[in-house]
């Protein structure tokens, strides 16, 4: 890396089950109004823009230049797209800024989950050949791998539903948070895996900004410095794989430099309670970490956007001088398939 490039502003929506009266770029607007706010930019003067969301939420091909409405595209700004979690718009931004073509950065990313079944958009990531036309769905490969890791002792349901409740005690400090404070574990979805156990259904946005060097300090009392981010990917095929461990997210962490000097805080993108589990071995997360102190995807977990929160709230808790150093997690695919992690540093209090 030859420059040092920071998160200097973070804004959300307010996560809820539907959003049927508004569109998606009526959702965005607020957002990309409020993170630029913090700063005090304009559109004219951020350098690059990047968004994730996906065509298969909204039912239609290249939804995400009707987003191009809330930004404002002229005059003519420099703009990119990734059909992905907004984790990895953020990684193409982060890598734009690195080449010195830009300064700052706008990173943003929606998904309606409402208006459809999730659990069946989500088959379309399997092998078409030998996975999807079985129909398993997200919850199901996620209860496979959630038997897998009792089968070999990892952990238990008590355990699993201690890890729900621990998130969504957490998120009653979370007023953006869809699920807050006391919720019942409820009843077996699949087996072992209680609605508890699973993200909550619904529909957000959330946008970054990021800015180099001298610039970041410009626009932030105290910027989250970037200090390693990488991404890997297991097989595609869910047979060649241990679904007990993630030996991608341990090579992303690695490469990113988590393993340098240990971290205080963690904001893992663990959909499911037993990801928590694998997440945490696989990124050697102590007890002495607060692993998703915002609660996490258990307690708001709007697809594509998802990712970009948790990296988000790592950042955000940089900024407000509760973390020094943390780990920012995302991940997309079946089973944490593919794993994205940053590494966050603030300046020395």
């Amino acid at each position: 890396m030859t420059r040092d490039i920071a998160l200097v502003a973070f804004a959300q929506t307010d996560h809820r089950r539907t959003s049927d009266e508004l569109s998606e770029v009526e959702m965005l607007m607020p957002v990309l109004h409020d993170v630029l706010g913090q700063t005090g930019l304009k559109t004219a003067d951020i350098g690059f823009t990047c968004s994730g969301s996906s065509d298969y939420l909204a039912g239609r091909a290249f939804s995400f230049t009707l987003a191009l409405d809330g930004v404002g595209a002229w005059p003519p700004i420099s703009e990119s797209h990734v059909e992905m979690d907004g984790a990895w718009a953020l990684y193409e931004a982060w890598t734009k800024l690195l080449t010195g073509d830009a300064d700052t950065a706008l990173v943003y990313a929606y998904g309606k989950s409402s208006p459809g079944s999730v659990r069946d958009v989500l088959t379309r990531q399997l092998d078409p050949y030998y996975v999807a036309p079985l129909w398993p769905d997200s919850v199901a490969l996620a209860a496979l791998q959630a038997q897998a890791l009792i089968d070999a002792g990892e952990t238990d349901e008590p355990a699993l539903a201690a890890v729900a409740a621990r998130s969504r005690t957490d998120a009653a400090a979370n007023s953006r948070a869809q699920l807050r404070g006391s919720v019942p574990h409820g009843d077996y979805l699949v087996r072992p895996l209680r609605t508890g156990d699973c993200p909550p259904i619904g529909d957000g946005a959330a946008a970054v900004v990021l800015a180099a060097g001298e610039r970041a300090r410009e626009l932030c009392e105290r910027p989250a410095w970037i200090r390693g981010i990488d991404h890997r990917i297991e097989a595609h095929s869910l047979g060649v794989r241990d679904l007990t461990d993630s030996p991608s997210a341990r090579l992303a962490a690695e490469k990113a430099g988590a393993f340098e000097r240990s971290v205080d805080t963690a904001e893992l993108h663990a959909p499911f309670t037993s990801q928590e589990v694998v997440l945490r071995k696989a990124l050697r997360l102590g007890e002495d970490v607060r692993v998703n102190p915002s609660g996490g995807a258990l307690a708001a977990n709007p697809l594509m956007a998802a990712g970009l929160i948790r990296l988000g709230e790592a950042a955000a808790a940089i900024h407000r001088g509760e973390s020094d150093r943390a780990l920012g997690h995302a991940t997309s695919g079946p089973c944490l398939q593919q794993n994205l992690v940053a590494v966050l540093e603030g300046d020395p209090r």
